[in-house]
């Protein structure tokens, strides 16, 4: 039984930054890719960042590029996202996911955690 558990969401103003984490159980660190998707309301899913666990360059949207770093501790099973100048289009819940296998850039995700939200204000 893999479970996902995301902390680290918040408040914060424009232009600062927050790190958020995923918790990953029963989950088999070196096969797969992680994934932290977000939604806001009233707009659809968007995946904006990917790693694929067993070594590779991480992915990410273009609307984070250059302000979003996903990392992964393999020894404590986490990833992790590191946003910076935080924007308030980026106010959205935050949702990590996983899946076995390849690709990354895809939806197709078979574990969720139970998402963190996280709102930037002007």
């Amino acid at each position: 039984q893999v479970q996902l558990v995301e902390s680290g969401g918040g408040s914060v103003q424009a232009g600062g930054s927050l790190i958020l984490s995923c918790a990953a159980f029963g989950y088999i660190y070196s096969n797969g890719c992680m994934s932290w998707f977000r939604q806001a309301p009233g707009k659809e899913r968007e995946r904006v960042a990917s790693i694929y666990t067993g070594g590779g360059i991480p992915v990410y949207s273009d609307s984070v590029k250059g302000r979003f770093t996903i990392s992964q501790d393999n020894a404590k099973n986490t990833l992790y996202l590191q946003m910076n100048s935080l924007k308030p289009e980026d106010t959205a819940m935050y949702y990590c996911a996983a899946r076995y296998g390849a690709p990354c850039r895809t939806t197709e995700y078979s574990y969720w955690g139970q998402g963190t939200q996280v709102t930037v204000s002007s």
